[in-house]
């Protein structure tokens, strides 16, 4: 089993200007690892993290998009594996932290723990390709060459409950959050506008 923190930290040393998409106890976790302007906080809206990165990733087909899901958010939304692999974005890479819990709501152990087989969900759904880790020399030395696959691509972090968070929500469910991420892809937008 690996942290998520860490996982995180090599995310962000291969992350360069992509749009990074956060939910919940990932959002808090990552904020902390990579406080970015272009990260888009998914909090709110438990399970809609995919959906809202397909909508970027199809809007900015240039920029790298990725995901930083829950296995119980992603639980909630399971058909965006199938509209993600069908509409098979060559820009997004989804990743799951999988503990077995709703760790933002208490730690409830989410359905199926232990059984579900999320990497061959989004295997059976299309993603070009899928991977799933359990131990950090591996990740690490896999990530570069995951990182730089043609999307859409599925990893599965097996991953230890991270235990007490600081959950700033303030800043997650705020105005300040929406206008940081608003400014920082006006420039991406743009960029895509004078290429058409």
């Amino acid at each position: 089993m690996m942290r998520r923190d860490e996982c995180f930290k090599k995310i962000a040393e291969l992350r360069g200007d992509a749009i990074v998409v956060s939910s919940y106890s990932s959002a808090f976790e990552w904020r902390a690892v990579d406080p970015n302007p272009l990260n888009y906080v998914s909090v709110g809206v438990m399970g809609q993290a995919p959906s809202h990165a397909l909508g970027l990733a199809i809007g900015l087909p240039d920029e790298k998009i990725i995901v930083l899901d829950g296995d119980g958010a992603l639980l909630m939304n399971l058909q965006c594996l199938v509209t993600i692999a069908e509409a098979a974005p060559k820009n997004i890479l989804h990743f799951v932290s999988e503990n077995g819990c709703y760790e933002a709501n208490g730690s409830h152990p989410i359905p199926g723990k232990g059984k579900i087989d999320f990497a061959g969900m989004a295997r059976s759904a299309g993603y070009a390709h899928v991977f799933e880790f359990d131990g950090m020399n591996q990740f690490s030395a896999e990530l570069p060459r995951v990182m730089a696959l043609e999307g859409p691509v599925f990893v599965t972090l097996k991953i230890e409950a991270a235990g007490e968070l600081e959950l700033d929500y303030p800043y997650t469910h705020g105005a300040q959050a929406r206008e940081d991420f608003r400014q920082a892809v006006k420039p991406l937008i743009a960029k895509r506008d004078a290429a058409v």
